[in-house]
């Protein structure tokens, strides 16, 4: 989740969900879910439009000139703004917090310290998820 592709955390993880659903292999993954959904409306395209370009463009790099080149601009500012929100962003309500709860102790119970929901997809992809200590 942390990779930026373009400037944009998150885009190199829809390129792969969108070709896995494409392909018909997604397992686990939703596409378009609800981050999907929060980085198409920051870059003003639609999940139509993305899965259009990713299905038309056989590379990672193809996909991702297409995204800048039909995103609503931002500045560096703005884009790194958005990202840390992306990254830090964690559950909003009672519900979605026993649910990420939930998810996460299916993972790794002793992982009380995660907040995020970048962090909690990273622990679930076997990615090293540093230890949060303001958190516990």
């Amino acid at each position: 989740m942390r990779f930026k592709l373009e400037g944009y955390v998150h885009l190199a993880r829809m390129i792969d969900k969108c070709r896995a659903v494409l392909a018909g292999t997604e397992g686990e993954y939703i596409y378009p879910c609800p981050m999907d959904d929060r980085l198409m409306e920051f870059a003003g395209i639609t999940a139509d439009q993305f899965t259009t370009a990713v299905k038309a463009n056989p590379s990672d790099e193809i996909v991702a000139k297409w995204f800048m080149k039909t995103a609503k601009p931002h500045t560096p500012a703005e884009l790194n703004k958005w990202s840390e929100m992306m990254l830090n962003r964690g559950p909003s309500t009672p519900e979605k917090k026993e649910y990420f709860n939930k998810l996460r102790d299916a993972v790794d119970p002793s992982r009380t310290d995660l907040t995020a929901w970048a962090d909690l997809q990273d622990l679930e992809e076997d990615r090293t998820v540093q230890k949060n200590i303001r958190a516990q």
